[in-house]
C-alpha cells in the first residue's frame, strides 16, 4: 500500500475507528499495518453495517478492463449520475485509485467472482456505461467482503495488533489540545459502564442514517451516529438534503412496515434490472419508458421518484410496484436466477414469492446518504484530530446522487486515504488538496472558521487506553509531540437555527400536533414530509414538529443515560433537523433532492449546483 509507516523509533500514533464496515475494517487494518495502534469501536458485533448488507457489488475500472471502458468514462458516469454536483478531482481520485484498492482487498483474502475464463467477472449497473462491477457470492458481495475483512481483524486482534471493542456505542469525543479544539478521544457505553479512550485521531466511519425513513434498505444501527458526534464537536457538514432511496425494495406486510426497525429489509439489486428485469404497475403496465428514456436503468433517484410519480397518479401513493424478473428467466435459461442471485433467489422464496414465476412487491426505501461531515481529500474534517470516511464523510464524490456501486469504492479509496491523512505527521508526503468550494457568497463563515487549522499529533496514555470514568470523558489533554501540520481549509458554513415555528403563509391542512416523540413517529414524519417527493409545505410542517420533539429530547446535547436507544434517537432527531432545513433551503430540485414546488428564487443556496454547508455555531444552541 502507499500508506506511509509510523517512523522507526518514534511512539506509535493511536488511531480510534469507530465503526465497522468496509471503511472502518479497511483503514483499520492499514494503519496497523503501518504501525500505529489501533482501537476498532463497533456499536454492534462486527457484521453490523450497512457494507454487509451491500449486494450490488463494487465499480472499479482494472488493469484489464471490460472492452471500450476506461477511467475517464467511469469518472464520466459518476459525474453524470451526480448531477453536476460532484467534487471533478474527488471523482478523479476516485476513479483513478479504484483498482490499487481491489487489488488490497484480494491481500485481504477478498475472492471476486470469476468467469469462464477465469477473469474477474464484471456486471453492469444502471447508469454505468460498460460492465465494471465486481461481484463477491453473486448478490452477496458486501457479506462476501466484511466476512473476508473482519477475518483479517481478528487475526490482527490476536496478534494483539488491533483492538476490537464491540457492542461499544460512542456518545461523544473528547476535545482537548492547547485551545481545547480538537478532538483527542472517544467516550462510549459498554456493558452498562460511561468508558473513554484517548487517542491521536478519532475516524468516524458510521455509516449512514435509514433508520430516519419507515421503509429502508439500512439495518438498525444506521442511526446517524457520526453525523451527530460530529456537529456536536462544531465539524461542518454539507448535502444533506440528497438522501438516496432505492427504488426496488421488496414491500413487507404492512404490520411489519409498522413495527420498529429495519424488519431484515430485502434490497432488490440494480444488478437485477442490469440483467434485464423490468417495473411494471397493477395493470401490468410497463411505465418506466413514459419517465425516463433509460427506463429501468435510469439513476436511482430518476427511478425512484418516477415509482413515486406514477403511483400518485394512480391515486395510490403509498402503494407499490412490481418487479418482473421472469423475463430474465425467460431470456437467460431455467435457473439462472437462482445462480446469479442465489442470496436473493432464497430470500424472495422465504418470503413467499417464486420469482422465477412471479412478480415481486417492491417500492422506494431510504438507502443512501449523500450528505455527510465535509473532509478534504485525505478524510480530513474542519475539526482538528477528527476524520471520517465512508457514508458518514461528504467527499464530493457521490454529489446529488450516488452512481451504483461506487459507495464500497468510496469507503475504500478514502478509508484508505484517511490513514494517510493520520500519518502525515510521519510522513513526507504532500497533504491533501482542498476541496473545490461549491459555497455561495452569501454562506457566512463558521465558528470553526474557514481558515486553514492547525493540526497537531497527540498521544494518548500508553499504560491507560480505556478509562473507566462514570461519565462522559473530561480530562486533561494528552502531552504533544511531533510537528504541527497545516489543516486544508473547508467551504464556510452558513449561519443559521432550526426551526422553531412556523413559517410564512397558510398552514396546509394535514399539518397538526407532532404528539409525543417516538422512533416509529419521526420515521413516518419523516418519509411523508421529507421522503422521496417534497414541497415547502411539507418540509415547513415537519421542521416545527421535529423543533416540538426536539423540545423535549434535547438532541444538540448527548443524553445522560445508559439506555443506547435514548442515545440513537437523540442521533437521529438532530440528523432529521439538520436534514430538513438543508431540504428547505435548496428550492430548486436537483438529483436526488426533488421538490414539487422547485423554484428559482433566491435561498441560502443561491446557484443550483452549491454546496450548502452547515456548522454548529454556539451563540444559536438553545438551552
Amino acid at each position: 500500500m502507499t500508506t506511509a509507516s509510523v517512523a522507526e523509533g518514534s511512539a506509535p500514533k493511536r488511531l480510534i475507528v469507530v465503526g465497522s464496515g468496509i471503511a472502518g475494517l479497511y483503514s483499520a487494518l492499514l494503519a496497523a499495518e503501518a504501525g500505529a495502534e489501533v482501537v476498532l469501536l463497533t456499536k454492534g458485533a462486527l457484521a453490523d453495517s450497512n457494507t454487509y448488507y451491500a449486494q450490488g457489488g463494487i465499480s472499479a475500472v482494472l488493469d484489464e478492463p471490460a472492452p471500450g471502458d476506461t477511467v475517464a468514462a467511469h469518472i464520466a458516469d459518476t459525474l453524470k449520475a451526480g448531477a453536476g454536483h460532484s467534487n471533478e478531482e474527488a471523482v478523479r481520485v476516485l476513479c483513478t485509485e479504484a483498482r490499487l484498492d481491489i487489488a488490497e482487498l484480494g491481500r485481504f483474502g477478498v475472492q471476486f467472482d470469476l468467469d469462464d475464463d477465469g477473469d474477474p467477472a464484471l456486471g453492469l449497473e444502471a447508469a454505468h456505461s460498460a460492465p465494471r462491477i465486481l461481484h463477491a457470492g453473486g448478490d452477496a458481495t458486501g457479506a462476501g467482503v466484511a466476512a473476508a475483512l473482519i477475518r483479517t481483524v481478528l487475526d490482527f486482534q490476536a496478534a494483539g495488533r488491533i483492538r476490537v471493542i464491540g457492542h461499544a456505542q460512542v456518545t461523544s469525543l473528547s476535545l482537548g489540545g492547547p485551545q481545547g479544539g480538537r478532538v483527542v478521544g472517544a467516550n462510549f457505553l459498554h456493558d452498562g459502564r460511561h468508558l473513554g479512550v484517548h487517542g491521536d485521531s478519532v475516524l468516524l466511519a458510521t455509516g449512514g442514517a435509514g433508520q430516519l425513513f419507515a421503509q429502508t434498505t439500512n439495518p438498525a444501527v444506521a442511526t446517524a451516529d457520526g453525523l451527530a458526534l460530529a456537529w456536536r464537536v462544531g465539524a461542518a457538514v454539507a448535502d444533506l438534503e440528497f438522501f438516496q432511496f432505492h427504488p426496488t425494495c421488496m414491500v413487507l406486510p404492512a404490520a411489519a412496515r409498522e413495527a420498529e426497525g429495519n424488519n431484515d429489509p430485502l434490497l432488490i439489486s440494480e444488478a437485477v434490472r442490469g440483467e434485464g428485469a423490468i417495473l411494471v404497475d397493477t395493470t401490468g403496465l410497463r411505465f418506466m419508458p413514459d419517465y425516463h428514456p433509460d427506463a429501468e436503468l435510469a439513476p436511482r433517484d430518476v427511478v425512484s421518484r418516477s415509482i413515486a410519480l406514477h403511483l400518485a397518479k394512480l391515486g395510490d401513493p403509498n402503494g407499490h410496484v412490481f418487479l418482473d424478473a421472469t423475463v430474465i428467466e425467460e431470456q437467460r435459461g431455467q435457473g439462472f436466477l437462482a445462480k446469479r442471485f442465489p442470496t436473493l433467489s432464497k430470500r424472495t422464496r422465504q418470503a413467499g414469492v417464486d420469482w422465477t414465476r412471479q412478480l415481486v412487491p417492491v417500492a422506494p426505501a431510504a438507502h443512501y446518504w449523500m450528505g455527510g461531515v465535509v473532509t478534504d481529500l485525505y478524510g480530513r474534517t474542519s475539526v482538528p484530530g477528527l476524520l471520517a470516511a465512508g457514508e458518514v464523510a461528504c467527499t464530493g464524490v457521490q454529489g446529488a446522487n450516488r452512481l451504483a456501486s461506487n459507495s464500497l469504492l468510496e469507503g475504500l479509496v478514502f478509508g484508505r486515504r484517511a490513514v494517510e491523512g493520520f500519518l502525515g505527521g510521519s510522513s513526507t508526503g504532500p497533504l491533501a488538496p482542498a476541496l473545490e468550494p461549491r459555497t455561495g457568497d452569501r454562506l457566512a463563515s463558521s465558528a470553526a472558521g474557514s481558515g486553514a487549522h492547525a493540526t497537531t499529533a497527540l498521544s494518548g496514555p500508553p499504560e491507560l487506553p480505556v478509562v473507566d470514568s462514570g461519565r462522559p470523558l473530561s480530562g486533561p489533554p494528552a502531552p504533544l509531540l511531533g510537528s504541527v501540520l497545516e489543516m486544508d481549509p473547508v467551504p464556510g458554513p452558513a449561519s443559521w437555527e432550526f426551526e422553531s415555528l412556523p413559517g410564512p403563509g397558510a398552514l396546509e391542512t394535514s399539518f397538526g400536533q407532532a404528539g409525543a416523540f417516538s422512533r416509529g413517529a419521526l420515521r413516518r414524519l419523516m418519509t411523508a414530509k421529507a421522503g422521496v417527493l417534497r414541497d415547502g409545505g411539507l418540509l415547513r410542517e415537519a421542521g416545527v414538529a421535529l423543533a416540538a420533539w426536539a423540545g423535549d429530547v434535547l438532541p444538540l446535547n448527548v443524553p445522560d443515560s445508559l439506555d443506547v436507544r435514548e442515545h440513537e434517537d437523540a442521533n437521529l432527531l438532530l440528523a432529521a433537523q439538520l436534514l430538513v432545513h438543508a431540504a428547505r433551503e435548496r428550492r430548486e430540485s436537483l438529483g436526488a433532492h426533488y421538490r414539487n414546488d422547485s423554484v428559482r428564487e433566491p435561498a441560502a443556496v443561491e446557484d443550483f449546483d452549491k454546496r450548502y454547508t452547515m456548522s454548529r455555531k454556539a451563540s444559536l444552541v438553545h438551552d
